[in-house]
């Protein structure tokens, strides 16, 4: 079998009815429609069901509202479920993460029980036994502990790097050996570490639902090379046809200082590069293959880790990442509502209101709405984008080169540069909420209206500033607002326009890039079947 074909997701023995949380994640996405495609009955418990509305396989899945750490427990969400799954990490080194993580998984063993769940199952991470682990792999940890403790059989699974299109861990090695051709880097770099592809930590998750009897114990699963990080940089340069990098080892480059310079030369924010790196402190490789007694290895085997990236590569270039790191919302991350909601009443909110009638139709203005930022630029002034994205990552934030998972489509919950979409109602709306480390809370709205043949273009920039100094950085960038906003409602309204007259250029962002596309395609290629998405999960 050509290991880089997609793998056939085994039909159950039966349909079971699985509880996935995080569904909205890396892993719990890509999971969702491989369990569907096995047969089962998939309920999946989320904090904001909005992120669910556009994939493809939402109508298949009974979607249930709820947080793990606040609020209700899952009671509800649990009832009938045989089979629960936790997929929930956080990625923050703020506050008392540990304590909330174990917390939650209190909460969620303690539903389980109560609805009388037959398994579950966790991913956690490969970890030594023997010396002391960093704060995220001793949180890890400690909440398998918490359901290998509960009454409910539960199976930990032990996962090393998962390598694919789209995870922090490949997307850290790609940035790395593409910009650094002589690297420093810390002496934890010749530890082992024992890779796995993201389709065979799901081959195990999907199988885990149908095997027999109450397993009830951690198991290592690991790709089968065991590597340095070193090694792991090098196969990719060698896959990305890129000459060898050259490694050194520094005795001073601290955790917390590997985790800045990672933040500055990839698009991987700080609070995300923070636990990535905190792990590679150790050396994680599988110490046991007893999972093969209950869950075989995939026909043709795990694939190896240059296998994994050369997958990986291939569903980045072609675009194809269903899930991706992006998706995390930063640690501190605002997520209030809007500042017109009752909540914000007697609050000070400062705006920037733009609106410009076009001859374009609101069919033709939308995609250029829809296509803003990432590659496609921001449609004017790239110098002041560029420098606020710079600011951004040396305070540790995402900075513009998080970018965006697809250049034409957004959906809510995507991440876009150092915004995060928060409301989207195609050819009318485009809400995206800032997560750029700023003195306040900011909300930016591209709208369109119709008006007789044409279209009204309506856009808002909205701030809450925090205290004098949040006033005071609104005050600053004042003057510039007339280049910034003014500019991307001028470029905009006259890309579309410039489009109504020559549709051959639909669709593109004249501002950046100029990546261009037909909006009728565009639709008829998001269209397609739930089974044909399913097919794109595994690399």
């Amino acid at each position: 079998m050509d290991p880089t074909t997609r793998r056939t997701v085994r039909r159950a023995d039966r349909p079971r009815t699985v509880l996935v949380t995080g569904a909205t994640g890396y892993v719990g996405g890509r999971l969702v429609p491989e369990l569907l495609e096995a047969g089962h009955r998939v309920r999946a418990l989320v904090r904001t069901p909005d992120k669910l509305r556009d994939v493809p396989w939402a109508a298949d899945i009974d979607v249930r509202q709820g947080d793990l750490l606040h609020g209700p427990p899952p009671d509800e969400a649990m009832d009938g479920v045989e089979v629960a799954y936790y997929l929930v990490h956080g990625m923050s080194a703020r506050g008392d993460f540990q304590g909330d993580e174990l917390r939650a998984a209190r909460r969620f063993a303690r539903a389980a029980e109560a609805a009388g769940v037959r398994r579950i199952v966790y991913l956690g991470g490969l970890h030594p036994r023997d010396e002391p682990l960093s704060p995220h792999l001793r949180s890890r940890v400690a909440v398998g502990e918490v359901f290998l403790a509960s009454s409910v059989p539960s199976v930990v699974l032990q996962a090393g790097t998962i390598i694919g299109s789209g995870s922090a861990s490949f997307e850290m090695v790609r940035h790395l050996a593409d910009v650094l051709p002589l690297m420093p880097a810390p002496r934890w770099v010749r530890n082992s570490v024992q890779p796995i592809a993201v389709r065979d930590v799901l081959h195990y998750l999907v199988e885990l639902a149908s095997v027999p009897g109450d397993i009830d114990r951690a198991f290592d699963i690991g790709g089968p090379d065991a590597l340095t990080y070193a090694d792991m940089l090098n196969g990719f340069a060698r896959e990305h046809g890129l000459p060898r990098r050259t490694i050194i080892a520094l005795p001073v480059l601290t955790p917390w200082l590997a985790s800045q310079w990672i933040n500055l030369v990839t698009p991987i924010p700080r609070d995300l590069a923070v636990p990535v790196v905190g792990s590679l402190r150790h050396s994680c490789v599988v110490t046991e293959r007893d999972i093969d007694a209950v869950v075989p290895p995939p026909d043709g085997g795990l694939l190896p880790y240059r296998t994994a990236v050369r997958l990986a590569l291939a569903r980045t270039t072609d675009r194809d990442v269903p899930t991706s790191w992006r998706g995390a919302t930063p640690a501190g991350a605002p997520s209030d509502p809007l500042p017109s909601d009752p909540d914000w009443a007697g609050e000070r909110v400062l705006t920037d209101d733009r609106t410009r009638t076009t001859t374009a139709s609101p069919r033709t203005l939308w995609p250029f709405i829809e296509g803003i930022g990432g590659e496609n630029g921001w449609y004017s002034f790239p110098l002041a984008w560029a420098v606020r994205g710079a600011i951004d990552k040396l305070a540790g934030g995402a900075g513009l080169r998080r970018g965006r998972r697809d250049a034409a489509r957004l959906h809510v919950g995507d991440a876009l540069d150092f915004w995060r979409v928060e409301a989207l109602e195609p050819e009318r709306l485009l809400r995206l909420r800032a997560e750029m480390r700023m003195p306040g809370r900011a909300w930016l709205e591209l709208g369109v209206e119709p008006d007789g043949t044409g279209s009204v273009y309506r856009q808002r920039a909205i701030y809450h500033p925090r205290g004098l100094s949040g006033r005071l950085y609104w005050l600053v960038l004042v003057p510039f607002h007339a280049v910034i906003f003014g500019g991307m409602t001028e470029r905009i309204t006259a890309a579309a326009e410039a489009a109504e007259e020559d549709p051959r250029r639909a669709g593109g962002a004249d501002g950046g890039a100029g990546a261009e596309r037909d909006s009728d395609a565009a639709a008829s290629e998001g269209a397609g079947t739930t089974a044909a998405v399913r097919g794109r999960a595994g690399a």
